[in-house]
């Protein structure tokens, strides 16, 4: 019996731009453009971020007002609904519940498994809270353990562990420097490549 197959897929910089940069272009402050692309510690990450945050005094309601402008990348709601026809679609990501629901709403409402943060009564981001550690390679794991068969798709550093734990993995338009690092991945320039991965591995 042929198993059922589940793409995992990141979120920014695959479907959707990267929020913390449109955010970082809106303020003007020039540190928040540095994504998993760039720094592969996320708790380092997001401690900059959220000192920056506090610096600037940028409030929750500061940066949803951000993503409530942000569109997908063009193509990606088209192209996901084609891969939705094909396989069932995860979007597994590092950004955060109160982030993502706007743009969820542009892409249909798909399935989303991601973090949460936690706000002060003055409406800062004081602190996030991860689901567990790793949960993009986590979740995977689990799948694979449910017997579906995954595939999965993602641009950067924090992508990689997930790549490793499925059946099947690639790297979505990366930057150079992911693909120096993980050459063994093959790389999707754009989304016919993504369709076609998809479907030379669901035929195997």
């Amino acid at each position: 019996m042929t198993q059922p197959t589940i793409l995992a897929t990141d979120l920014e910089g695959v479907l959707v731009p990267e929020i913390w940069i449109a955010v970082a272009e809106r303020a003007g402050i020039e540190r928040l453009r540095l994504t998993t692309r760039d720094i592969p510690d996320y708790d380092e990450l997001m401690r900059g971020r959220l000192a920056l945050l506090r610096e600037h005094r940028l409030t929750l309601a500061d940066i949803q007002r951000v993503i409530g402008a942000i569109d997908p990348l063009p193509g990606a709601v088209e192209a996901l609904a084609r891969l939705r026809e094909r396989v069932q679609v995860i979007i597994l990501s590092d950004t955060y519940y109160e982030f993502a629901v706007p743009l969820m709403a542009k892409l249909g409402w798909p399935t989303l498994f991601c973090h949460s943060l936690e706000v002060d009564e003055q409406g800062m981001i004081s602190n996030y809270r991860l689901r567990l550690p790793d949960s993009k390679t986590a979740a995977v794991r689990a799948l694979r353990e449910l017997r579906f068969r995954v595939l999965a798709v993602g641009d950067s550093y924090n992508d990689v562990g997930m790549l490793a734990a499925a059946d099947a993995g690639a790297l979505f338009e990366p930057p150079q420097n992911i693909v120096a690092d993980f050459p063994h991945f093959p790389v999707l320039r754009g989304y016919n490549d993504l369709l076609a991965f998809v479907e030379q591995e669901t035929q195997r």
